[in-house]
């Protein structure tokens, strides 16, 4: 994807309803000049990092992926919905946690990403990534606003991640979580070799205090959108009141004074970060590390069996 744009659309979706949803990617994506052919390949990708959250707060929200759906389906578009969650399968995860129930009326497709590519990116890594996310005409990035225990916060460049399959996520926390920047700088590397697209961040309801898995609730009641994550990224931290040096994966972007990492680069067709006034979201006041134990490889790993040995879903 191109890194260039200092576009940003913020407007606000006080609750989770699909019809509200639609109408917010609509403005967002048409405010940014955003649209697909019909007959488009378009993947959405949105944060499925585990389905042991019965309440679905560790995931993008059921009816925002629903909303977002709709709207490219109305499009012409042929939609697939997938990623590689860090334990279990994609299909799991979106059962448990309700995006499987909320597209059911939909001629949509539900993909693990079990099929991996050897890509190599311009850090010299050579990367497993997910074929549906390296064929798709449009790689529609759709995470959600949460705070990190590692890397403070998770928004759009974050979520990218998702397209490395499987425990090899894991196996690069421990190889590079080491090497002070190295991890951060894997993330910012990998998308220089994604296909284009747009990020549209929900943050109707986000999770702070911890994160990925296990924070609380924290009604944000915003939408947000830009073809640029690093954009996006820059525009919600300063929405949030985080100082964006707090952030490791921004210090990166920073460091190589990519398009959008400064704030009065920005420009703002919708509402301003300031009509959005946030108090008390509160992120880890000490990061721990991003090198993961060697358990976390093996558990990985059988999470993602035990879940191919139950019955699949009808698609």
């Amino acid at each position: 994807m191109e890194i260039h744009s200092s576009e940003v659309g913020l407007i606000p979706c006080p609750r989770y309803d699909r019809a509200l949803v639609k109408e917010g990617v609509a403005a967002l994506c048409i405010s940014l000049g955003f649209t697909v052919p019909a007959g488009s390949k378009v993947l959405l990708k949105p944060n499925l990092v585990s389905g042991r959250r019965k309440d679905g707060l560790a995931c993008t929200q059921a009816e925002f992926v629903a909303g977002t759906a709709e709207w490219f389906l109305d499009l012409g578009a042929r939609v697939t919905v997938g990623d590689s969650p860090a334990f279990g399968t994609a299909k799991g995860v979106m059962s448990s946690c309700g995006i499987a129930a909320a597209l059911g009326k939909y001629p949509v497709t539900l993909t693990d990403f079990d099929e991996p590519v050897a890509v190599t990116v311009p850090g010299g890594l050579s990367l497993k990534i997910a074929r549906p996310a390296l064929e798709c005409d449009f790689l529609i990035n759709l995470p959600r606003v949460k705070a990190h225990g590692q890397l403070l916060i998770t928004l759009a460049v974050k979520n990218y991640f998702g397209t490395v399959i499987g425990f090899r996520k894991a196996a690069l926390h421990a190889r590079l979580g080491g090497r002070e920047g190295r991890f951060e700088a894997m993330l910012v590397d990998l998308l220089e070799v994604l296909p284009g697209g747009i990020s549209l961040i929900d943050g109707v309801i986000a999770m702070h205090q911890q994160g990925p898995v296990n924070g609380k609730p924290f009604p944000l009641g915003i939408i947000g959108g830009a073809l640029n994550p690093v954009a996006l990224d820059t525009a919600l931290l300063q929405v949030l009141g985080i100082d964006p040096e707090q952030s490791p994966l921004w210090r990166e972007c920073r460091r190589r004074n990519l398009p959008g990492s400064r704030q009065e680069t920005l420009y703002f067709p919708l509402g301003l970060p300031g009509a959005f006034p946030v108090s008390r979201f509160q992120v880890p006041g000490r990061l721990k590390p991003v090198s993961f134990h060697p358990l976390h490889l093996f558990i990985s790993a059988m999470k993602r069996v035990r879940e191919r040995c139950r019955p699949k879903l009808s698609r």
